[in-house]
């Protein structure tokens, strides 16, 4: 069993590089650098969802619409992109996956409804506003070279989507382990009923992280559509399942109280080395789901296994204790 418990410490690294040296070994020109920054420029996608799922996993809560999310966002921005232009119809996208995240947290929070069922009601209505707006029918966007542009590779390896994704990473990582308010979500995501008698915001701070991850998927949404010049209703339709599994897979636990940014980049990098070797192989998008969905459950039921062999961590002064010490 401690054998079982360090795997699970290390998994993210054990995990990653057994999937990178797997796909090295059946796919050839896996690592090349072009194979590789495109297979950093598809994560990325995954990868600026899974941060708010993150957030909203360490608070204690979930959200399944961020799929819908994501495709509704694309679509707003690309819609008014004749009447705005590009950029501020971009900023209008982001606004709407805060909106949609705002109407989550408002649900969850002020109502005390479950955030599985409301976000999966959520998600329904979200979709259905997309072929709403769209007649389930493609939109494009005004400039295809502004879409090439954002498409392009900086340093052989980065684009911008990459490389904003690696920002808000490095960004979370700080927020979380250098600041109180990081602190404090881990508190609200072990024990919210405790963190609030200890003078946490416990309400303020789970409907921020709602907020925090629509933004996200918005974010995500929006550059999605800008890099193929298209909003459309069923985009992101099977993302949800990916990025939980990246989510898991980085070591944020479901139940809430545990996680971390750079677990979730590693878990993010799994996932899309794992696709990307899928594709090359040219593995239906059917099986990659039942992949990923083998993967959740199996690090689910690891993670539960040691768990319940483990005391709580103790709640001393109004702080949680954490496995690192910290608190």
């Amino acid at each position: 069993m401690r054998m079982l418990a360090l795997a699970l410490q290390y998994r993210v690294t054990i995990i990653l590089g057994l999937t990178l040296l797997v796909s090295a070994l059946v796919v050839p020109g896996f690592l090349n650098l072009t194979t590789l920054s495109l297979g950093f420029d598809r994560a990325a996608t995954i990868g600026l969802i899974a941060i708010g799922l993150t957030v909203l996993l360490i608070a204690g809560q979930i959200d399944l619409s961020a799929g819908s999310v994501f495709a509704l966002s694309g679509i707003v921005s690309v819609m008014l992109q004749p009447q705005l232009g590009i950029l501020p119809a971009a900023v209008v996208g982001i606004v709407v996956g805060m909106l949609c995240g705002a109407i989550n947290g408002l649900l969850v929070v002020g109502l005390k409804v479950n955030a599985l069922v409301l976000t999966l009601a959520t998600m329904l209505i979200f979709r259905s506003v997309a072929h709403w707006l769209t007649n389930s029918q493609p939109v494009s966007g005004v400039d295809i070279m502004f879409s090439l542009k954002m498409s392009q590779l900086y340093f052989d390896i980065f684009t911008i989507r990459s490389a904003l994704f690696l920002l808000a990473i490095l960004v979370l990582h700080f927020w979380l382990t250098r600041t109180i308010p990081g602190r404090n979500l881990f508190a609200v995501g072990s024990n919210a009923v405790a963190a609030k008698e200890s003078g946490i915001a416990s309400g303020r701070i789970i409907f921020m992280s709602f907020v925090f991850a629509g933004a996200m998927a918005g974010i995500a949404g929006v550059l999605q559509s800008l890099v193929t010049n298209t909003g459309s209703p069923v985009f992101g339709s099977e993302l949800i399942v990916v990025v939980i599994a990246a989510v898991v897979v980085g070591g944020t636990r479901l139940e809430g109280g545990k996680g971390s940014a750079l677990g979730t980049l590693g878990g993010v990098l799994t996932i899309g080395a794992l696709t990307i070797a899928m594709e090359f192989q040219s593995v239906p998008a059917y099986i990659q789901q039942v992949v990923s969905g083998c993967i959740l459950i199996l690090l689910v039921v690891l993670d539960r296994t040691v768990s319940i062999r483990r005391p709580a961590a103790p709640f001393i002064e109004g702080k949680f204790i954490t496995e690192g010490g910290n608190a």
